[in-house]
C-alpha cells in the first residue's frame, strides 16, 4: 500500500492532481477541499524546477480486477474519514468523493455525529436510505 505521493505538482484541476516523483507522473483524484488547499501552490511549467514546491498527499488505492484509481487527501484524518465512508454500503469510492466534496471534513464528523441525514441526503447521488447508513 502506497502512504503518501511526494513530489512536483505539474497539473492541477478540480477533480485531479498530477504529481512527479521520481520521473513518474501519478494521476490521482482529489476532493475539492483537497483542490482548495492545493491551489495557491504553482505548478511546475508555471516555475523553474528548482523553484517548485513539493507537494504530499496521503493516498488511498483502489484495485480491482478492471480499475486502479489512487484518491490524495492532504492530510491523514481526511483520509481516514473516506476510507470510513467505503465501509458503509451502497457508498462507493466515486460517491465517498462527492461527500468529501460538499462537505469540510469537520462539518461531516458533526453530521455524521448528530445523526443529520437530511443534511447529507443532499449530495448528487447519495438517497435518504445511505445518508441514514453514514
Amino acid at each position: 500500500m502506497i502512504e503518501y505521493i511526494k513530489g512536483i505538482l505539474t497539473e492541477l484541476n478540480p477533480t485531479e492532481a498530477v504529481i512527479e516523483a521520481a520521473g513518474v507522473g501519478y494521476g490521482i483524484a482529489i476532493t475539492l477541499p483537497g483542490y482548495s488547499a492545493l491551489v495557491g501552490i504553482e505548478v511546475e511549467s508555471q516555475k523553474s524546477k528548482v523553484e517548485s514546491e513539493e507537494v504530499k498527499l496521503f493516498i488511498t488505492e483502489i484495485i480491482r480486477e478492471d480499475v486502479h484509481e489512487v484518491y490524495g487527501f492532504v492530510t491523514k484524518a481526511e483520509r481516514q474519514l473516506f476510507e470510513l465512508l467505503l465501509t458503509v454500503s451502497g457508498v462507493g469510492a466515486a460517491t465517498a468523493r462527492m461527500i468529501m466534496s460538499a462537505f469540510s471534513a469537520e462539518e461531516l464528523r458533526m453530521l455524521i455525529a448528530t445523526g443529520n441525514a437530511k443534511a447529507m441526503a443532499k449530495v448528487k447521488g447519495l438517497g435518504p436510505k445511505t445518508a441514514q447508513r453514514i
